[in-house]
């Protein structure tokens, strides 16, 4: 679609019309701190979902499926809670997610299966349904226009910072809004890290070709992104589309809806990187001159997930060793005779010549907040990924091992 112009603006999820949204703490975090969020189109809303690929799946997961199966693609609301992934529970955390649903419908009005269930948290411990219940409760009442940031802290974990993005679309078909909100700190690959996402558009758009177009968004933005390489049992993405804003999106207009999801999930992605379990450094990592893009995407992940690659950074070692190792090991098809190695601008090895005398200019600039990884695969072909990670830190390490504990 063409002459289309996408603005950033201020609401997160209820930015778009027509959807409302609360947090609460109803404590199932021993620190008080707010566990539990709604989000609740006005009118049963168009829903599609991205789930982990880890066989491992937590029970909001399955549940969720289900669902989603069953209302053939349709949603009245999404109940969320962190401080427990209620992952690992058995029969008692598929019944307690659809406690979840029920409750929420009683709710905001609706059948159970009209209701999408998401967890965070510690994995193998059962979830406190009180609590649960009390906070629904709460929640419902809580429902607002103005909820939204409130719901985005309400899903942390170890998250630093809340991640809200939301943008207004100008199109000739008319103008609407999408908005989303995300939390993932650690245990991030999500393969679709703990990561949950949750988009919201006043676009009407019809279940199947929501689905595809978040499908291809996520493998773009929240696929794209690694912590730490561990993909989580809860991982999901949701989007909802209420159509309020009158604008109704087809097949044909299938790139204008993805750009404008792109716009929205791009920024969150990069922000739970951003805000990675002991981050100090948001790396961004350009893949070229690969055989075909699979295998750069290939070839991206493992330099990004490599824990060499992330340590070097985060000491400001200029190693570009370290990356032609990754990439000639990554199973993408390499050509070492016509490789090359850049650090920002500053390129460290090409053609088989390394430029160590360089190598005080690359340190430098691994000094800044951010960074960009250039590793050209050598093959001549035009394949090319991007992913986004982060350095690896004494913090990160001190973080999970006490995490339980």
């Amino acid at each position: 679609m063409s002459h289309s112009e996408i603005a950033c603006v201020p609401g997160g999820v209820t930015a778009p019309l027509g959807f409302r949204a609360s947090g609460v703490a109803c404590g199932i975090k021993a620190s008080g701190a707010p566990d539990l969020a709604l989000i609740v189109p006005d009118g049963p809303s168009s829903a599609a979902a991205v789930f982990t690929t880890n066989l491992a799946q937590a029970a909001p997961v399955v549940i969720s499926r289900e669902h989603l199966v069953r209302s053939r693609g349709r949603a009245a609301g999404i109940v969320v809670n962190s401080g427990c992934a209620n992952a690992c529970t058995g029969a008692d955390g598929a019944g307690h997610a659809r406690e979840m649903a029920a409750r929420t419908a009683a709710a905001i009005g609706g059948e159970p299966h009209d209701v999408l269930v998401a967890s965070t948290g510690v994995i193998g411990v059962k979830l406190d349904i009180a609590a649960v219940r009390r906070g629904i409760e709460d929640g419902a009442r809580r429902l607002s226009r103005d909820g939204a940031h409130a719901a985005a802290r309400a899903i942390m974990t170890t998250d630093p910072f809340p991640k809200e993005s939301s943008v207004e679309v100008s199109s000739p078909l008319g103008t609407f809004r999408v908005g989303g909100m995300a939390k993932g700190s650690g245990m991030i690959e999500p393969l679709m890290a703990t990561m949950l996402g949750f988009v919201t558009t006043d676009a009407a758009v019809e279940p199947s070709v929501l689905q595809r177009a978040l499908s291809a968004v996520v493998n773009e933005t929240f696929n794209a992104i690694t912590v730490d390489g561990e993909c989580s049992t809860n991982d999901c993405v949701f989007a909802l589309a209420n159509g309020i804003s009158g604008v109704r999106l087809d097949d044909a207009d299938l790139t204008l809806l993805a750009e404008a999801l792109t716009a929205v999930c791009e920024p969150l992605a990069v922000n739970i990187v951003r805000g990675g379990e002991g981050a100090t450094k948001l790396i961004t990592v350009h893949v070229t001159g690969a055989a075909s893009v699979p295998d750069a995407r290939r070839a991206a992940r493992a330099i990004a997930n490599s824990p060499l690659v992330k340590t070097a950074i985060h000491g400001g070692d200029p190693n570009w060793g370290r990356l032609i190792a990754v990439a000639g090991r990554s199973g993408a098809a390499f050509s070492l005779d016509h490789a090359a190695v850049r650090l920002g601008t500053v390129e460290l090895f090409s053609r088989g010549t390394p430029y160590d005398d360089r190598a005080a200019t690359a340190a430098a600039y691994l000094q800044s907040g951010e960074i960009d990884v250039h590793v050209d695969l050598g093959t001549g072909g035009s394949g090319r990924s991007r992913m986004w990670t982060c350095d690896l830190s004494a913090e990160y390490v001190r973080i999970n091992a006490e995490y339980r504990t």
